[in-house]
Order: structure tokens, then C-alpha cells, then sequence
């Protein structure tokens, strides 16, 4: 995949989302994201994000985890922010959680359509900073 410019603070990007209540196949009705133009030029590429682990053992392997714009006690988990403040990150690589920010990089996927999965997913990455 080829690496696409970004700006320094990629949360920004991510923030450019907006939500539209669709009904599902069973008719329930549900939050959609609908993503920026300039935030879709992003899907499918390399980028480089900076933030916090949140961890997932207790629901998934430990190459899965969260990572929040925000630190643990501020995150999308506690009620504190929004979903476009975090990413699920996917890895071969052990991530330890941390209080302090972490460098990752990998590629974004933007989904909107698996309910089973976050609006942002950066998949293959890579721990650059610990």
C-alpha cells in the first residue's frame, strides 16, 4: 500500500464524520457513518496515528486493541468522547498498555457497514513509538 500525505494530527481527519439513521434489514434504526470526501481519500492507504491503548483481552486476542485520541480515563469507553476518537487497531505485534501515547501505522479502513466492527479499523500495523 502506498503511504498517503497526512497531516500531523490525523484525529482531526477522523473527525470528519457525520451520522444518518438508517433502518437495518429487520427494520431497527441505526446510526450510519458518513465520511468526509478528504477523509475517504485516506481509505485503503498507510497512515500514522498517535495515541493510547485501550486493551480488548478480555474480548479478543491481544494483537487487538483500541487506540483512543483521548487517555484511558477520557476515551469513548467512559462515556467521554465520541466513536471518531478511537480506532480498532489490528496487529501481529504485542502492544502492552500504557499510560503514555504509542506511534502506530498501519492501513485505515473505513467501515460502514459491519456493525461487528468500529468505523475506523487500521489493519497490518505496526508499533513505530512505544
Amino acid at each position: 500500500m502506498q503511504a498517503k500525505s497526512q497531516p500531523d494530527s490525523f484525529w482531526h481527519v477522523l473527525a470528519q464524520v457525520n451520522f444518518k439513521i438508517e433502518k437495518d434489514k429487520n427494520g431497527y434504526e441505526t446510526e450510519v457513518p458518513v465520511f468526509s470526501n478528504y477523509l475517504k481519500t485516506f481509505q485503503g492507504k498507510k497512515i500514522k496515528l498517535k495515541g493510547y491503548v485501550i486493551p480488548l483481552d478480555e474480548v479478543g486476542p491481544s494483537g487487538k486493541f483500541m487506540l483512543s485520541a483521548l487517555p484511558f480515563n477520557l476515551c469513548y469507553f467512559c462515556g467521554a468522547a465520541g466513536p471518531e476518537t478511537v480506532v480498532e487497531v489490528s496487529t501481529n505485534d504485542k502492544v502492552k498498555f500504557s499510560s503514555k501515547p504509542v506511534v502506530m501505522e498501519g492501513i485505515l479502513l473505513l467501515n460502514a457497514t459491519d456493525p461487528n466492527k468500529h468505523i475506523y479499523v487500521l489493519q497490518k500495523a505496526q508499533l513505530l513509538e512505544p
